[in-house]
């Protein structure tokens, strides 16, 4: 059951709805207002503000240490019981960074590259913001290992918005999934 599901902003209380989540996580620029489904408590709603750059610049905010250090938080106080959403403006570059973030605090014995190539495979169009990723790779100790998977797979498809994805952090339930949907 453990899945997270990324999504764009216009998908969030759809998907609530369908994956049965009830926690959150929500990356977009600071003050930038929305309704939270009813379905998500409030105290497991994770918000970051924080722009889609890579450096802070004319008010906009970057991705800092400290956001990924709340996102790494959170998804290690999730109980896994039901899905977790992971949402941004798009669904294309903030969400799917942190969803990689995530799987790898939850699993940290997976391999960088075969995660990044199960995102690519769920979402064509996943760009994970480069500074969201970076950040993660330092406080997680990767060396290096999720910047290179991720540039290993390169810029997804170009798209005006993406879709709803799953992605499932436990490399071994992702593997029983490969395998049933081969079989």
């Amino acid at each position: 059951m453990s899945e997270l599901f990324v999504c764009r902003l216009d998908q969030i209380a759809e998907t609530a709805v369908k994956t049965g989540a009830r926690e959150m996580v929500t990356l977009l620029s600071a003050g930038q207002s929305f309704h939270r489904p009813a379905v998500i408590s409030a105290d497991r709603h994770l918000k970051l503000g924080m722009n889609d750059i890579d450096k802070a610049h004319g008010g906009l905010i970057a991705p800092e240490e400290a956001h990924v250090s709340k996102l790494i938080d959170f998804v290690r106080h999730w109980d896994r019981s039901a899905p977790l959403i992971v949402h941004c403006w798009l669904g294309i570059s903030r969400s799917p960074a942190a969803a990689l973030v995530a799987a790898l605090a939850l699993f940290p014995d997976q391999d960088d590259l075969i995660l990044a190539q199960r995102l690519r495979a769920a979402s064509p169009y996943a760009t994970p913001n480069r500074r969201i990723i970076e950040i993660g790779d330092n406080i997680l100790g990767r060396g290096g290992s999720l910047i290179k998977a991720v540039a290993r797979i390169g810029r997804g498809a170009e798209a005006s918005q993406g879709n709803v994805f799953g992605l499932r952090p436990d490399p071994e339930a992702a593997n029983e999934d490969q395998g049933a949907a081969d079989g």
